[in-house]
């Protein structure tokens, strides 16, 4: 629970994250008490997320890191479907209950895909182990791509077990890259600033060591490694897309594993069969409109639209809200 109300900047920045969540259909139910005064925004427990589990004694077999990586894939689909770029994919921000069911969280870097390249976007992206080298060579305009290579490096530390580009600083960061997938050729190039390029080319030529992944760890089979790398290019256009990376063969263990005994669109009758949804993997069912936010021009302004759109989903099926008054969260919030 926390009071947005109390901090008018957070507040603005927790609506924009509420209608994405709304629209996406990902976080639980919206909840609002003493209206006008007080917002509480309350969302399913999760117990933990991937990064406590990647550093955690705890063994993660082939299935947990297929199915991990189908979740995550499934939900960056329907983001990309509505024109929505995450841009903060991280282990942190991947949130799991005790059945291994994972959710993306904070969608406070999160905007509507830009289909003008000549309209700058913002670096200040993505965090450093996760980002793109678009973003690192300072492209001004870059797509859902940026998504995928982030997936990328968490696939990679599931199966190490470590971050797989631990740097320092982003220039390090960007050595670390060209390490693993060689110099890139001016046309890989095309999307980085000339001072990022020109750096670039003054630097000894490396080749490729991707056969390196192979050493991550045992899980790193032939399948794994394939895949990995279609999303660790550097070319954001010749990276691989969502839905081509769960077309690969290697997800389908962990699609039927999710479909069969963990989500939510697919039930099993009671003669014991398992009636399958007929998508695993579905769309927004339309893009993300962001317009309101140019309508929004004060901090009361914010605040009203934002009650107005809570009071519109109080008819809407939500799920009962169990509190434990035992809890520590609870006696927090009660004070």
């Amino acid at each position: 629970f926390f009071n947005i109300s109390s901090a008018p900047l957070y507040f603005y920045y927790l609506n924009k994250k509420v209608l994405l969540k709304s629209a996406l259909q990902v976080f639980g139910p919206v909840s609002v008490l003493d209206p006008m005064t007080s917002s509480y925004v309350i969302t399913e427990l999760l117990q933990s997320d991937l990064h406590k589990i990647i550093v955690s004694p705890q063994h993660l077999s082939a299935d947990h890191i297929k199915v991990f990586l189908y979740q995550i894939l499934r939900g960056l689909k329907y983001l990309h479907s509505a024109r929505i770029l995450h841009r903060d994919i991280k282990p942190g921000n991947l949130l799991v209950n005790s059945n291994c069911v994972l959710k993306i969280c904070d969608f406070g870097l999160a905007r509507v895909e830009e289909p003008d390249q000549t309209k700058h976007m913002t670096q200040e992206v993505v965090t450093q182990y996760y980002r793109a080298p678009e973003i690192l060579m300072g492209a001004r305009h870059y797509s859902a791509a940026v998504d995928v290579w982030s997936v990328g490096c968490i696939f990679g530390e599931l199966l190490g077990r470590r971050i797989l580009f631990l740097a320092n600083s982003p220039v390090q960061q960007l050595e670390l890259i060209t390490e693993l997938l060689g110099t890139p050729s001016l046309e890989d190039m095309r999307y980085a600033c000339d001072g990022a390029r020109t750096h670039m080319l003054r630097r000894a030529p490396k080749p490729s060591s991707l056969t390196a992944l192979y050493t991550l760890s045992s899980q790193a089979t032939h399948e794994a490694v394939h895949l990995l790398c279609q999303m660790l290019v550097f070319d954001p256009d010749k990276r691989i897309t969502v839905v081509d990376a769960l077309a690969h063969p290697y997800l389908d263990e962990g699609r039927l594993r999710y479909h069969s005994c963990m989500c939510k669109c697919c039930y099993t009758m009671s003669g014991g069969m398992r009636q399958y949804t007929a998508d695993f993997e579905p769309v927004a069912p339309h893009a993300f409109d962001d317009l309101w936010e140019k309508k929004l021009t004060s901090v009361q302004q914010v605040k009203e639209e934002m009650h107005k759109f809570i009071a519109e989903q109080l008819n809407t099926s939500r799920v009962p809200l169990c509190i434990n008054p035992q809890s520590a969260a609870f006696k927090s919030f009660a004070r």
